[in-house]
Parts: structure tokens; sequence; C-alpha cells
């Protein structure tokens, strides 16, 4: 369905995107992640038309979209991460605002924006100024203008930005069922949020592509990293459990007397009995000793930590100027 290949975008001196290839499939729900700066926003803006690619193309079955970009922009909908609207609109007339700009001919306007509205939950909200709108209702608002034209593709930038714990439940739902009848990109910062909803990654930093998988075949190139935390009190207690084999990286804190240490392993060795005979040889008292699996927050960590860099391609006011 969508394919990206050796896409490069400069603004300035600033490349915000670096020869970045990869595909979407159809009917896939596809997760988007990088921190921030690495581009995602501008290569969103990049796969729905609104910008251009300084190198490189996008596709849409096998089409480059700046053939027709047009035609393109009809099979897309796009929820930006800003998600501007029409606060002095009702709800109900900014949908209907917004078929008129997708071309919706009059009989198919009123019934779609309906459609959508039910779809998103907006009943409530449907005849009241976008002004009085909460922040879920909000994103509900633009997701029904996005999905209000019945796009074959999706593609969603921070959906669940600044949303309370059951407002992203339900934005989270929302996703799941449009993706069984669509091709979604998604970015988010909340990795439960991939976990429940992606089926495949795409992780990006400083621009380029570093991984693409689904999150049990990116935790399995993590299999070999564990996390310890280890309470005790004694003395030497960070330096003796930074010196054992395996270790990577340790962080400390003070915590009433005691000492909590977070240790990063790598290898397959179980650790805990060989802290358990260190406490006892050096006589420390033991309060916490715990292990816990590598997570897919440490994996896109240890992915794009070592290559973040400290520019923010979104951040950058050329960008947002096609």
């Amino acid at each position: 369905m969508i394919s990206v290949e050796g896409v490069t975008k400069r603004f300035g001196e600033l490349t915000a995107v670096s020869d970045l290839s990869f595909q979407v499939d159809r009917g896939e729900v596809v997760g988007f992640l990088g921190p921030n700066g690495a581009g995602k926003t501008t290569t969103m803006r990049m796969l729905t038309g609104t910008l251009q690619p300084d190198g490189g193309r996008v596709l849409y079955d096998g089409k480059p979209i700046g053939d027709d970009l047009a035609a393109a922009k009809r099979r897309v909908g796009y929820l930006p991460e800003s998600n501007p609207l029409y606060e002095d609109m009702l709800v109900c007339e900014y949908l209907e605002f917004t078929g008129r700009l997708r071309d919706l001919e009059r009989e198919r306007l009123r019934g779609a924006v309906r459609r959508a509205a039910d779809r998103t939950g907006l009943k409530e909200v449907f005849y009241r100024p976008i002004s009085e709108a909460s922040k879920g209702f909000r994103q509900r608002i633009g997701l029904a203008a996005a999905i209000l034209h019945e796009p074959e593709i999706l593609v969603l930038d921070e959906p669940t930005e600044g949303l309370d714990p059951n407002q992203r439940v339900e934005i989270r739902r929302l996703i799941n069922e449009l993706g069984r009848e669509r091709t979604v990109l998604l970015s988010t910062h909340v990795m439960q949020e991939v976990e429940a909803t992606c089926s495949r990654l795409l992780i990006i930093s400083q621009g380029r592509l570093v991984a693409a998988g689904t999150v049990s075949e990116l935790l399995a190139g993590e299999r070999d990293v564990s996390k310890y935390t280890v309470e005790a009190e004694g003395q030497g207690v960070a330096a003796a459990l930074a010196a054992l084999p395996g270790v990577d990286s340790h962080e400390s804190e003070a915590v009433e007397g005691r000492v909590r240490v977070r240790l990063t392993v790598r290898g397959s060795e179980e650790m805990r009995p060989r802290i358990f005979q260190l406490a006892r040889e050096r006589n420390w008292t033991l309060w916490e000793l715990h292990r816990e699996r590598a997570s897919l927050e440490d994996v896109f960590r240890d992915l794009t930590m070592e290559s973040a860099a400290p520019a923010t391609a979104e951040s950058q006011p050329t960008e947002a100027q096609p």
C-alpha cells in the first residue's frame, strides 16, 4: 500500500530525514516510533503529500504520489499532532466543512458526517461549539475529520497526546477498529499503545530507520538483556555490584540509609544467586532483589539513545512550510 524509497528532506542545513526506506502493507497497523527530533512528523507530512521530499519518492500501490497529488490525498486521512480545529464552529459545522473540502457530494455529505460522528462517539457534543469540547473530544473530532471521506490510509500523529488514561483507552479501541478496514500508520511515545494496537513497528533516529519488526521480534533481540534491582544496607554496595561480570550499566540511589542499585546485565546467566552470595560475603543486609526482562521501552532506548541528536527537526520553523 505505502512504499517509501530513499526519501530525504532538508530544511536549510538541517537534514530531517535521510535516505529513509520502508513499506507498509494493506491492512496493517504500523507503529512509527522515534525520539523527539527523529523526523517522524516530517516523514508523515511527506507521506500525506503536505511536504515534498528533496530526494527519493513516496508511492501508493506502486505509483508515486507526486504524479497525481490530488488523487493521492483523497486516499489518505491525516490527524496531525497539533490537530488544528476552528473553535468558533459547531462540531457538526466543522465536519460538514471538512467534507466539502474533501469534495463530498451533497447527498453523500450528511451521511458521511453522521457515520464519522457515530464511529468516534461525538453524539454528546455534535451540536456544541468546538471551543467547549474537552481535549478528548477534540481528538475525536480530529479523527472524525480524518475518516470522513472513508480513506484507505490513515496517518495518525500522537493521537492520544494529552489525554487521561480513560480517554487513551477509548481512542486506542477506536484505532483498533479502524485498523480492521484501513492501513494505519501511528506515531506515539506511549509504549502500551504500541503493544496494544500495532502489528509491526518502524523505529527511526536522526531521520534514519534503525529497526523494523513485530514487538516480539524486537524484544527477541534483547532476550540476553536483563535488569536487576538490588536494595541493600552495607559498605560499597553499588561499586561491588557494578563490578560483577556481565554488568553493562548501573544506577544507584540512597534510600533511608540503604542503597538501591539498578543493574543492566547482558548475557544469559541468572545473576540472583551470584548477587545473594556477594551480599552474604560482604555481610550486607539484603532488603530487595528482583529481576525483570527487557521491555519495549528498553529496546527503544537502546536503539535510539546513542544516535539521538539535540536538534529537533519538528521544532524547526521552516518545517511547517511545504
